[in-house]
């Protein structure tokens, strides 16, 4: 890592970021419309930055880091490649997708990073969109809140939503598609550094960080998934020290190191149980020491890793800018009336659904919070049929989302990709809402 050449994006970034975080909104905040709109966007920001910047992106930017130094191109090829079959590669991506249960712009490293690695245009299109939309969590919260019958039909949709987008970009794209199979034909073999097995447990040990430590508090205040919430920073934690065994077994990295990295945020989390997010952003900055500086391997992980926030950050962060002064945060107003949407979203004709459907896929919408907008909305008259459609668009999908996508795949395929969610969305929305209407 050349840092006399990097340590200029670096300063902006962590600029950029504390001043979101520490943003004083309170103090300048106005009560006209247009000064409202752009104090709520500034809200919005200040809480992108305080709950998915540092709990959700950075691993996320770690994981598709690790995916693009420690992944052979081989084995991403076999699994979600071009050429690899389609019952095979789509339920790979269907299934990876939805244990990460992760929101629209957490995703999006992790997309970036088996695209690039040589996953098909439709594998990784299902990937991208089963992440966000095939949330366990979401859609058992959904039944209990909304109904078994939205909850349902927004299982299957967003099951069924994948593959059928995956096939979709596929075939639109198909002359693409099949050069990259002749060239990934060419690719020679690489040379495996260590077995299949090592390497899933490392992943799955970053996995289990990046889900414990944003797992959302559940409605109901007992039951398993109360359980789970309450004992999250400690299965965090033990998730963590997996990962560290694992990098001193199998990547050769100094024991003392990680001691050294790992203590830090041991005795955080000890003195201020409160706030496990200090303990978390220190051991962050720890690991980041480690591998920084120890062998050619590490560093290359952190040479990836810190790639894909460089080219995903500030995308989203404008974006999240623009979709706050538009629609404000979720229960404010922006420069567009909520009373607008309320009214828009009534019945189950094809206006409603479809405005449901772009309403939703602009909109920004963290993990779980569609469910209690939904209810504030089918309160104010919104019909079952744009509800499902907001649903199956809205998660999956996002202003800050779509400008990251283009980075990713171009204008084309991410128009397409936009376009294929909303029409889907809007024509189960159509079904819905006329036989439960």
């Amino acid at each position: 890592m050349n840092w006399k050449k990097e340590w200029k994006p670096l300063a902006v970034i962590v600029a950029a970021f504390l001043l979101c975080y520490y943003l004083p909104v309170d103090w300048l905040k106005s009560l006209e419309r247009l000064q409202n709109a752009l104090w709520e966007s500034l809200y919005l920001v200040k809480w992108y930055a305080r709950e998915h910047v540092l709990l959700c992106l950075v691993p996320a930017f770690f994981i598709a880091g690790a995916v693009g130094v420690f992944v052979s191109q081989a084995a991403v090829m076999k699994y979600l490649g071009a050429r690899a079959g389609k019952v095979l590669a789509y339920g790979v991506a269907a299934v990876s997708g939805s244990v990460l249960a992760v929101c629209s712009c957490t995703i999006l490293p992790l997309f970036a990073g088996i695209y690039r690695m040589g996953a098909g245009l439709g594998p990784a299109c299902a990937f991208l969109y089963s992440g966000p939309a095939i949330n366990i969590l979401a859609i058992i919260l959904t039944a209990r809140v909304l109904g078994p019958e939205l909850g349902i039909a927004r299982a299957i949709g967003a099951v069924l939503f994948s593959i059928v987008i995956g096939l979709c970009m596929h075939l639109f794209f198909r002359k693409e598609e099949l050069e990259k199979v002749d060239a990934q034909a060419m690719l020679p073999e690489p040379e495996v550094t260590r077995p299949l097995w090592q390497n899933a447990l490392y992943f799955a040990s970053m996995v289990g960080i990046l889900v414990f430590a944003n797992w959302g508090r559940p409605a109901d205040e007992s039951g398993l998934w109360h359980a789970i919430y309450a004992a999250k920073w400690t299965v965090t934690g033990g998730f963590a020290l997996v990962l560290a065994v694992i990098l001193v077994r199998w990547f050769q990295v100094r024991w003392w190191t990680i001691a050294l990295a790992g203590l830090p945020p041991l005795v955080l989390g000890l003195l201020f149980p409160g706030t496990p997010q200090a303990a978390f952003v220190v051991g962050v900055i720890g690991l980041t020491l480690v591998i920084n500086t120890g062998q050619e391997e590490m560093q290359e992980w952190f040479a990836s890793s810190w790639g894909f926030a460089k080219q995903i950050l500030p995308l989203l962060l404008i974006g999240v800018v623009i979709a706050g002064v538009l629609l404000g945060r979720p229960g404010a107003e922006g420069l567009i009336p909520s009373q607008w949407v309320a009214h828009l979203v009534g019945g189950n004709s094809l206006g409603a659904n479809l405005f449901a459907s772009v309403a939703g896929a602009f909109m920004y919408f963290a993990t779980l919070t569609e469910v209690p907008i939904l209810e504030g909305l089918l309160g104010a008259g919104m019909g079952k049929g744009p509800a499902l459609a907001l649903l199956l668009a809205g998660p999956a999908l996002s202003l800050p989302n779509m400008l990251v996508i283009r980075s990713v795949m171009g204008t084309k395929k991410t128009v397409v990709f936009v376009l294929l969610v909303m029409a889907m969305a809007t024509v189960s929305g159509l079904i819905f809402g006329a036989v439960w209407g």
